[in-house]
C-alpha cells in the first residue's frame, strides 16, 4: 500500500470540507447541522474520490 495512491482522496476531502465549513461560517456561527453536513461532505468526497482509479501514464498520450 502506497500513500501516494490516497493523496487524491485526501486533497478532495480537505477541499470539500473547507468549502463546506467556509460556507457554514458565513454568518459567523457554526451549528450542529452545519457540522454534520461538513463531516458528511468530507467523508463523501474522500470515499467517492478513492473509488475512482487513477489513469495510467500510457492513457495520457
Amino acid at each position: 500500500m502506497r500513500v501516494s495512491q490516497y493523496w487524491k482522496a485526501v486533497a478532495a476531502a480537505v477541499a470539500a470540507g473547507a468549502g463546506s465549513l467556509g460556507t457554514a461560517m458565513g454568518d459567523g456561527t457554526l451549528t450542529a447541522p452545519e457540522i454534520v453536513t461538513a463531516v458528511l461532505v468530507t467523508l463523501g468526497a474522500a470515499g467517492l474520490t478513492s473509488v475512482v482509479p487513477n489513469r495510467e501514464p500510457k492513457d495520457l498520450a
